[in-house]
């Protein structure tokens, strides 16, 4: 029995095009490195951003900007608690509770969490992480 060998790549200038093809692939599966999720709190109107390799997480929201009628994108960088950490397979969860600012950052390998929030108007703050 032979084994089977796709034709469409034989010849050498189709197998260059199948494996830019391949590469072109890899690298756009590598671009959904991050998660993005809603508060739940209902009159806030801020969104939580997840590096889902390292954990990072990071905020933004929509501001009113005085003289505009367009407004501005406010975000918060990664502070205490939520800056890139140890490789691993990250997640957001909302809690359902509807006054709820923040999100939970889960470690999908280990079952650990943390409660990510905006701090002091300024930055990210993830509570240290417990099972």
């Amino acid at each position: 029995m032979r084994p089977f060998r796709f034709k469409a790549c034989a010849s050498p200038p189709l197998a260059l095009a199948c494996g830019l093809a391949l590469a072109l692939s890899a690298s756009a599966a590598r671009a959904s490195n991050y998660e993005f999720l809603a508060a739940p709190q209902t009159d806030l109107n801020r969104v939580f951003r997840l590096d889902k390799t390292t954990g990072e997480v990071g905020a933004c929201q929509y501001g009113l900007k005085e003289g505009s009628s367009i407004g501005v994108t406010l975000c918060y960088p990664p502070g205490e608690g939520a800056k890139a950490g140890a490789p691993g397979e990250y997640g957001l969860v909302a809690s359902r509770h509807t006054g709820e600012g923040g999100v939970f950052r889960v470690d999908l390998r280990t079952g650990q969490m943390s409660i990510c929030f905006v701090y002091d108007e300024s930055s990210v703050a993830c509570t240290p992480p417990a099972k």
